[in-house]
């Protein structure tokens, strides 16, 4: 990892301490479980220089790898496609972003995936799907096998945050490889 990835790494995690983890009572997460600690990425996804820190970040992992399209499911994953598509834009290899609704709307389109014009799609297309905060995987594991149904490629999924509680073995086991900016570890 370079000297300028590393920076941008620590600048992201000092961010997140200060925004967006806290520890105390116990929570449930959205895999179920209870946790004394609680990552709440939004006000770092929605802060500008989280924004531009995340967007970089995953471009540095990527380096070198053909993305055709970056996801994933709404909530969490909307602002790290927004931000990486910028940011890739700004660096001179677009790679746009879709979302994956957690349930069709039951008015316009009523489509679970959003983002194409007409004419546009997932078929045939390298994805990378992307998440906040990883525990079990379960949430982008759903993401995952509508991307699929929907004829995308996705062999590459990053998180913002792996709680290191059995994502990467459940991603694995579907043929994703997960990486993440950080890890639990970075903050406990």
């Amino acid at each position: 990892m370079s000297a300028e990835t590393n920076a941008k790494r620590d600048r992201l995690r000092a961010l997140i301490a200060e925004r967006s983890f806290s520890q105390g009572p116990a929570v449930t997460l959205a895999s179920g479980k209870q946790s004394n600690f609680y990552f709440n990425m939004k006000p770092t996804m929605l802060n500008p220089e989280g924004a531009a820190l995340i967007g970089a970040l995953i471009l540095d992992q990527l380096s070198g790898e053909r993305i055709d399209l970056a996801g994933g499911l709404e909530l969490g994953a909307i602002p790290i496609a927004c931000a990486l598509s910028v940011v890739s834009h700004q660096q001179g290899a677009p790679i746009p972003a879709f979302i994956v609704r957690k349930q069709a709307k039951e008015h316009g389109a009523k489509q679970r995936i959003e983002g194409f014009a007409p004419g546009e799609g997932l078929a045939g297309k390298s994805v990378l799907m992307v998440e906040d905060v990883t525990t079990t995987g379960g949430s982008l594991l759903d993401a995952i096998r509508q991307v699929r149904e929907a004829g995308g490629v996705v062999k590459r999924a990053i998180t913002i945050v792996d709680r290191l509680e059995g994502a990467g073995a459940a991603l694995q086991a579907e043929g994703v490889s997960l990486s993440a900016l950080l890890t639990v570890k970075d903050f406990l």
